[in-house]
């Protein structure tokens, strides 16, 4: 704590002087063109929302379904306020100005998120009500770990690409249609929060030690175990919703490890190859079994076994570009994919 200007200070005089590779240089430069995406893509929660009910003569959900959507959507409500917070201090701790910048983007984004899907449940008279335990254990871990290189994989790389599926595979349910038309808009925004964890990260993990990384898998496990169990506690909630817990987690993994890739790269390790993947391709065989092995524990743990050796590979970054070709209207007018071209308004 620095006293009357002096000793040590908050104000990080270091930003502008950290030494990057041409790697790192261009990577920062995209950190940078985040925050100013954000900046072009920002839209008004109150007026879209607003616009949205308008559109569809209110918010029509069948009554068998209510309970399942609040229940799934609390939990998102509650993510997305920790999301804010989690943005919040990955603004305050990273030391790049870029980074910074793209940090501080998404808090505004999660903070939009929030109140938007606040204001959406009050409208089907859900009551805030403290988490299951799964949900808060993973957003706890997050917030709560010092460590920036363990907040970004699991805030960006884990978290946003798990929301990532929710919103897509609910959207396409058709469940509600204020709330799927919503889901284009935080797909919108949570694809381009990704990218500060693919382009910062690579730069925290680089020159970690073996203990290190196995440190961070370790912490990333942790993650999976929490995820795959709130997954499990939804399973009825999601069913209800004709979602299949199952499906849901192959389209998570497929993200997740697009998200990965990158960070990986730096250590010269396969994503898919990491012992969190090769855990969570045999967990989903015991937690979620198919058909086939289905009440018998034998073929579960067989097949656990084979996922296990199974190398299961991401599908690249384009596993995100249904998430960026969305038609959505922004604060300053309407943008279409990946363009500033108008489009019919609706």
């Amino acid at each position: 704590m620095g006293i009357a200007g002096f000793g040590k200070t908050e104000i990080r005089y270091d930003m502008f002087a950290l030494e990057q590779s041409a790697d790192e240089a261009k990577r920062l430069v995209k950190c940078e063109s985040i925050y100013h995406r954000g900046q072009e893509m920002a839209w008004d929660g109150k007026d879209i929302l607003k616009m949205l009910v308008d559109k569809h003569g209110g918010i029509h959900v069948a009554p068998e379904k209510k309970e399942a959507l609040k229940r799934i959507f609390a939990i998102i409500l509650w993510g997305e306020l920790a999301a804010w917070k989690i943005s919040a201090q990955l603004a305050d701790g990273l030391a790049p100005l870029e980074a910074k910048m793209a940090a501080t983007s998404q808090a505004h984004d999660e903070a939009r998120h929030f109140y938007v899907m606040y204001d959406y449940l009050r409208a089907l008279d859900y009551v805030p009500a403290r988490l299951d335990r799964a949900p808060q254990a993973l957003l706890d871990l997050v917030l709560d770990t010092k460590n920036l290189a363990y907040k970004l994989l699991g805030m960006q790389l884990m978290i946003e690409p798990i929301a990532l599926t929710v919103f897509q595979t609910v959207r396409e349910t058709g469940v509600e249609p204020v709330l799927c038309e919503l889901m284009t808009y935080y797909e919108r925004d949570e694809a381009r929060h990704v990218g500060l964890g693919m382009q910062y990260l690579p730069s925290l993990i680089k020159g970690m030690t073996k203990a290190q990384v196995g440190a961070l898998l370790t912490f990333q496990v942790r993650l999976l175990a929490w995820a795959v169990w709130e997954n499990k506690v939804l399973e009825k909630d999601l069913a209800v919703l004709g979602v299949d817990p199952r499906a849901l987690l192959e389209r998570g993994r497929k993200k997740q490890l697009a998200a990965l890739a990158e960070c990986f790269n730096a250590l010269k390790i396969p994503a898919e190859r990491t012992l969190p993947a090769q855990a969570l391709n045999a967990v989903i065989e015991v937690m979620f079994p198919t058909e086939e092995t289905k009440g018998s524990a034998v073929k579960r743990l067989r097949a656990a076994w084979r996922a296990w050796k199974t190398v299961q590979k991401g599908t690249g970054a384009q596993e995100f570009d249904v998430h960026n070709a969305h038609a959505i209207r922004t604060a300053r007018g309407v943008l279409a994919g990946e363009r500033a071209a108008p489009v019919a308004q609706a």
